[in-house]
């Protein structure tokens, strides 16, 4: 196992969130931002622990306390019922390591700790392999395809794959 550690998303994260703002890391979210949408993204990211409505994290590996990439979920529908949305992204020079697997494991683990029971979904596009394998790799079942609405306006066609928080009951 990769050896990545999470840390709570915090105010000294927002370079690491401009680091992200990529073509080749926001193709899958519909486009390069302006400083002006990361800055708010930074601040959603801030607010989704204080208001109780999900956690982003830093991905940090050894030597790297700066952070590597970034993991998190936070609250969404899906047909109408509660569930919780996850997503990741890893800067470019550190793929292939292992590092997203491992960071959305251990993302899944810290939802558990808080206490979260609704099922996980993730929406990579039907076009991106490794967001596809991590989700393989992290436990992941692939539901179906789906349109999804990344943003007002910008719908991407992906795979709907969920993982369950909660024990099966008998």
């Amino acid at each position: 196992m990769t050896d990545v550690e999470l840390h709570p998303w915090s105010r000294s994260d927002l370079d690491l969130l401009r680091r992200a703002n990529t073509p080749e890391l926001m193709d899958q979210l519909g486009g390069v931002e302006t400083d002006e949408q990361v800055i708010a993204r930074h601040e959603r990211y801030l607010r989704l622990h204080a208001d109780g409505t999900g956690q982003q994290f830093r991905i940090t590996i050894p030597g790297h306390p700066e952070g590597v990439g970034i993991v998190g979920y936070w609250q969404h529908d899906v047909d109408g019922e509660p569930a919780l949305e996850a997503g990741w992204s890893v800067e470019a020079e550190y793929r292939g390591r292992g590092i997203a697997p491992a960071a959305v494991l251990a993302m899944l683990d810290q939802a558990r700790a808080a206490g979260e029971t609704l099922p996980v979904h993730a929406y990579p596009r039907v076009d991106n392999p490794a967001s596809n394998a991590v989700c393989r790799k992290a436990g992941f079942t692939l539901l179906r395809e789906a349109d999804f609405e990344v943003t007002p306006g910008n719908t991407l066609h992906t795979n709907d794959w969920v993982v369950e928080l909660a024990p099966a009951t008998a």
